[in-house]
């Protein structure tokens, strides 16, 4: 087991969606388990997930790594898929690349049964009227960042079965949510297909075992373009953007709504206003240490948030959590789609399933719109920017009016409390884009400016 572990080890900072970028793994194996082949042609290969704990980190981050073993000189893989022979004449392959785990995969998410390691794998609960028919093929999306998903083409109903890579104790709430959702009638989410817990040994208190979420399937749209590329194809052409923005603020709405009813709301309490205030200022700190410029207009931030702290906040309630353009779908049709309900995937599963302010999802789209017209200014230098802030202004007081008109919100109201949560986001902007992309920097800055003179339009 050492040799697998080194293998992963070496392998894991090349991907996506490991966390600890810039530093090698620390790992220790945590559990496994195998899955039965499901064709012939996969009678040779080996099926198996490690569950790996990275204890370099801190806290430790659990890792799910679908692995597929096969003889070398049978391995028809492309070099990027490969993770390395632990053993002479044996090759590990990432498993999604790999058909035989790509098959068993959606095997026992559609049709349930357990494997043959020492963990149990169960299904989740079918929510289409029929199960699907054997897939013709499936594909690994790319572009992922902190999971694996693949698309299944059926001759019915095509299929998206997401892998989550870290794993944490409890029901994703991208499973939790959005199947509520769907099944209480909304058409504003894919509708679920099922999913597969797993259960290992508890790595944080080394007694007992604890229950997760491995993967879910849902319904996958086909031929359609997010929110974010909507977007951006209006702005670069300088489009009218409002009445999109206008449906967008709305199904928004109705997604809350339906979640406040769907789950336990409860009146929030001062203790929150004082600990997410706490929050705002200890991020604040960090990007005046990171980036200089915003210390100029540290005062002017904390008025901001002071002025939200001391007025009367609405109710917290179940939230996307992670709300942004290219988290929405345009299905032709049927209108937006929200997806990927898990939430910021680096906090712990407590904090992503804990009550929040719906406000804090409309911050996130506003900030999102702000992107689109920062990042055509940034493709395009020769641009007039009063065009491209113009377009953002427009759509930004369209998506409030439409999620004000849906939800009965009263935004006049709660202005200044959605000014800091936005003013808060671009704040965090400002620290990630410094760290990861510095020429963007400029995008949250500028809001930065416009959010501590005058406070976010509402509807």
């Amino acid at each position: 087991m050492d040799s697998t572990l080194a293998c992963l080890a070496a392998w894991m900072p090349r991907q996506r969606w490991y966390a600890a970028k810039g530093r090698p793994p620390s790992l220790r194996l945590i559990s496994w388990w195998d899955l039965a082949p499901v064709a012939a042609e996969d009678a040779g290969a080996r099926i198996r997930t490690y569950l790996v704990a990275d204890e370099g980190a801190f806290p430790a981050v659990l890792y799910q790594l679908p692995v597929v073993s096969r003889a070398t000189e049978t391995v028809d893989a492309l070099p990027a898929h490969i993770i390395g022979s632990p053993e002479p004449g044996t090759t590990f392959i990432d498993g999604p690349f790999d058909p035989a785990y790509a098959r068993a995969l959606i095997r026992l998410v559609t049709l349930g049964g357990t494997g043959e390691g020492p963990r149990t794998v169960a299904t989740g609960h079918p929510a289409l009227d029929a199960p699907p028919d054997e897939p013709r093929s499936a594909s690994v999306v790319t572009g992922e960042q902190s999971n694996t998903s693949l698309i299944y083409r059926c001759s019915g109903v095509p299929i998206i079965c997401k892998v989550y890579r870290q794993l944490h104790p409890g029901l994703n709430p991208d499973i939790e949510l959005p199947t509520a959702l769907a099944e209480a009638g909304s058409i504003h989410v894919p509708r679920a297909i099922g999913w597969i817990e797993g259960a290992w040994p508890d790595p944080a208190t080394a007694q007992g075992t604890v229950r997760g979420s491995l993967a879910a399937a849902q319904e996958f749209l086909p031929n359609v373009e997010d929110a974010w590329r909507v977007a951006l194809h209006a702005a670069a052409r300088s489009e009218d953007f409002r009445a999109p923005a206008r449906a967008l603020g709305a199904a928004t709405a109705e997604v809350h709504v339906s979640l406040a009813e769907l789950f336990p709301t409860r009146e929030t309490l001062p203790q929150d206003r004082e600990a997410t205030a706490a929050s705002w200022h200890r991020r604040l700190t960090i990007a005046i240490a990171e980036v200089p410029e915003i210390a100029e207009r540290r005062d002017a931030i904390e008025a901001v948030y002071e002025r939200a702290a001391a007025g009367d906040w609405p109710d917290h309630q179940r939230i996307h959590g992670d709300y942004h353009l290219g988290q929405v779908l345009h299905v032709p049709g049927r209108g937006w789609v929200l997806l990927d309900f898990e939430g910021e995937p680096l906090r712990p599963m407590a904090e992503r399933t804990r009550a929040d302010l719906a406000l804090r999802d409309v911050a996130g789209m506003l900030r999102s719109f702000d992107y689109v017209a920062g990042s055509i200014r940034l493709d395009d230098p020769d641009r007039s920017p009063g065009a491209a802030r113009e377009w953002a202004r427009a759509a930004r007081e369209a998506f409030l009016e439409g999620y004000a008109l849906a939800s009965g919100a009263d935004l006049e109201a709660d202005s200044a409390l959605l000014a800091a949560l936005e003013l808060d986001k671009a704040v965090y902007e400002a620290i990630y884009e410094a760290r990861n992309r510095p020429t963007w920097v400029s995008i949250p800055l500028r809001a930065i400016e416009r959010l501590v003179e005058r406070p976010a339009p509402v509807g």
